[in-house]
């Protein structure tokens, strides 16, 4: 399944083991692995180098992070690091699922504060390539919820940066049923709103 408010997939390819997607929003790609079943279980090549380059995946991974949410309906962002700790995202969840959302934060671009918002879960084994200049969050849509990205950067603190996931600006459909409180951390609840942020990404550079 892929949901997208305000980004719709425009076109697709396939590559060795993968099939890509890609949106009117450029630079986030969504990439589904072919799985290959038999009486023992599933076998799937979950990242490739050289076939993820052809798609546009480009830089290496010095990271890996792994993230569990014990509830439905948390939500962890709208994250980014600024230069010179920019980094760019590979993420994927192997229990639960999640709605995974990347909002465009490069000052000047046409699509400057539109997200892409789309199901990663452990039936789809889909995955979400967020980059440099873009804020990534997600909703955990069931209990146990494991997420796993990859990054192209070092943790930084001093670069580590955010705005509220519920800015009403971005128009973000949350999946959060009426009457439920989504679960926050203290630094997510008092996050600035986008426009009050500087311009750390410029379109274009």
């Amino acid at each position: 399944m892929i949901q997208s408010d305000q980004a719709l997939t425009i076109n697709s390819k396939e590559l060795h083991f993968v099939q890509i997607h890609y949106f009117n929003i450029p630079g986030v790609i969504l990439l589904s692995p072919k799985r290959i079943g038999d009486i023992r279980g599933v076998f799937s090549e979950t990242f490739n180098a050289k076939n993820y380059q052809k798609a546009g995946i480009k830089g290496d991974f010095v990271q890996d992070n792994h993230s569990l949410s014990h509830q439905s309906y948390v939500i962890r962002g709208l994250h980014f690091q600024t230069p010179p700790f920019a980094q760019d995202k590979l993420g994927r969840v192997i229990r639960g699922s999640v709605l995974d959302v990347a909002v465009d934060i490069r000052h000047g671009s046409p699509t400057f504060g539109q997200h892409v918002s789309v199901i990663l879960s452990d039936k789809n084994w889909n995955q979400l390539w967020v980059p440099k200049g873009f804020a990534h969050a997600f909703c955990t849509l069931e209990p146990d919820t494991e997420f796993l990205y990859k990054v192209t950067n070092y943790y930084s603190p001093e670069c580590d940066a955010g705005f509220a996931f519920d800015d009403p600006s971005l128009d973000i459909n949350w999946p959060i049923p009426p009457g439920i409180e989504p679960i926050l951390s203290d630094r997510d609840k008092n996050l600035p709103k986008l426009a009050d942020l500087p311009e750390y990404f410029i379109y274009g550079n």
